[in-house]
């Protein structure tokens, strides 16, 4: 049995990962009572057990319980770490293995594995195939405006809207200074800084991330088709690939919650050639491939379990 302990078990995304792990017979969660979750001790304690911890905590919260971890001696348990703190450290491997072909075996070998933002899991699907083929210039000004659904937003948000007291709309993030631009950029290779606009919906979960393009902005020779490929040939050459690119003929409607309680992505590409408009969408599940879905999927892969299949 793999012993886990998920610190931060009653926040959003730990409850989530909580609620999937049990079902499976391979692990054993471990958890610490109420009166003890902000003891570094009995943290301590708990911990140098565990064969795995996934970190659903606060940055500094997070740093902290890393500081404990690295304090221990020859035994010390896996990291997957849900928050902000270290998904662009140079110690840490990025938890997307649809990122590359290669992702999957880093995270399979990783001590420790920063799960990706919700939002940058959309966006670093839309971009990191493209500039790698060579189809977007990696100084091209973009914009992402992008919508999620309120879970996202921790346990005062998800009170206020669900008893009625917030906005059905609300834009946020208006400093221009979102903590996701940094793995964004880093894992799709921008070189400049990306307008990113993310809002909140009156629903649950569920997101859309968007990438608008004038097809000038592209290479010369490239079409909304040659995209299509791109994409199809990326995620294709993935084992596992929890991202799938809709075909040309998707309806031109665009659920935001159609993925909701999976692990699943989806990347549309809409266009009007003749007024030389295109649009990319990905759209996934906050909660799901955005949080906790992709902790679990990491988890299999650290502990050598069998890997989840889409």
């Amino acid at each position: 049995m793999n012993k886990i302990f998920i610190d931060g078990e009653a926040g959003t995304t730990g409850l989530q990962i909580k609620s999937q792990l049990l079902a499976i017979k391979e692990l054993e969660i471990l958890s610490l009572a109420p009166s003890e979750r902000k003891d570094p001790q009995a943290k301590l304690a708990i911990m140098s057990s565990a064969d795995l911890v996934i970190l659903c905590l606060h940055d500094d919260a997070a740093r902290q319980s890393v500081d404990l971890i690295d304090q221990m001696g020859d035994h010390k348990p896996k990291i997957i770490d849900a928050s902000t703190a270290h998904r662009t450290h140079t110690d840490w491997v990025y938890g997307f293995p649809e990122l590359d072909p290669g992702q999957e075996n880093l995270i399979r070998q990783a001590q420790k594995v920063a799960n990706p933002g919700c939002y940058a899991t959309g966006a670093i699907a839309l971009l990191r195939p493209l500039m790698q083929a060579g189809l977007l210039p990696s100084d091209l000004p973009l914009s992402l405006p992008s919508v999620s659904g309120y879970s996202g937003g921790g346990k005062t948000m998800i009170e206020a809207y669900e008893a009625g007291h917030a906005p059905l709309m609300d834009y946020y993030a208006l400093s221009l200074e979102h903590k996701h631009i940094p793995e964004i950029m880093k894992f799709s290779g921008l070189q400049k800084r990306p307008l990113f606009v993310p809002s909140v919906g009156n629903f649950r979960q569920g997101m859309v991330v968007q990438l608008p393009l004038h097809l000038e902005q592209l290479s010369t020779g490239v079409t909304p088709e040659k995209i299509r490929q791109t994409y199809i040939s990326h995620y294709d050459s993935i084992r596992n690939s929890f991202v799938s690119v809709l075909p040309k003929e998707t309806e031109l409607h665009f659920d935001a919650t159609v993925l909701n309680n999976t692990n699943r992505l989806e990347i549309a590409v809409f266009e009007n050639t003749d007024k030389g408009h295109l649009v990319l969408m990905a759209r996934l599940d906050n909660l799901g491939k955005g949080a906790s879905g992709a902790a679990v999927q990491n988890l299999h892969l650290m502990l050598g379990l069998e890997p989840l299949k889409p």
